[in-house]
């Protein structure tokens, strides 16, 4: 095995960082990673926002769920689906790309750009043993926030990705077995089984991580993740920026 694969597959969020910047430099070079990634048609639809001014990784970390590690962490980053750009450049252009904005395809090309990025970043920190971790909570603030970064129409963040200095590591979790992911050719319904098995094992997991006996599992985690964050307010505000309006 190839060390890039050990690397991907020793992956771990870390939730302690150790109050160490990251040099310019280093926020240079996992930048550039990033910006590597693959991309719809060339179009690079999205933009990332470092944060350096403490008060506002306070009040981003305070929007996002009250997560402390945000403001220990080497460096914040803020990943944003970016339709701005290439909207100013239609008109000078002089192409109407309204209707592709207001559609919902546009938002998700947005998004998955940004993601691609992000992981990208991703591996090349922990390539430097630097530890991450994804902020998905950024959209629970997603109106505060937005206005707190002076986001404009057209753009939205999609989540805030902390880097730095590991000051304590989680265990790598479970993941389902590659037989219950993979489908070949189609999609195989009865797969639900491995899942559940993959469920069962997963109790034993957290038992052992907390040391004792817990009524925890990877679907409990899960389906009370959903439950607990509908995020249904989130579609008005695309829409209030100019997307997924159709």
């Amino acid at each position: 095995m190839n060390t890039t694969i050990e690397t991907i597959l020793n992956h771990k969020s870390v939730r302690a960082f150790k109050q160490k910047h990251l040099t310019s430099e280093q926020v240079k070079q996992l930048v550039e990673a990033g910006q590597a990634a693959s991309t719809a048609s060339y179009q690079q639809n999205y933009s990332i926002i470092g944060i350096t001014d403490n008060e506002i990784k306070k009040a981003i970390a305070k929007n996002a769920g009250n997560q402390p590690f945000i403001e220990d962490a080497g460096h914040l980053f803020i990943f944003c689906a970016d339709l701005y750009r290439n909207k100013k450049m239609s008109e000078e252009l002089n192409l109407d790309i309204e209707k592709t904005l207001e559609g919902i395809d546009a938002t998700i090309v947005g998004a998955v750009d940004a993601s691609l990025a992000a992981q990208n970043l991703v591996i090349a920190a922990e390539s430097m043993n630097l530890g991450v971790c994804y902020i998905g909570g950024v959209r629970d603030g997603i109106i505060e926030i937005s206005n707190l970064l002076e986001i404009p129409d057209y753009v939205y963040p999609v989540f805030g990705l902390a880097v730095g200095y590991p000051d304590q590591e989680n265990e790598k979790k479970p993941r389902i077995p590659f037989e219950g992911i993979y489908h070949e050719n189609k999609y195989d319904k009865s797969k639900i089984d491995i899942a559940k098995q993959f469920d069962k094992d997963t109790k034993d997991y957290y038992s052992k991580r907390l040391g004792k006996a817990v009524n925890r599992s990877w679907s409990k985690t899960a389906v009370t993740s959903l439950y607990n964050l509908p995020r249904t307010f989130i579609k008005d505000y695309l829409n209030n920026k100019g997307l997924a309006k159709k």
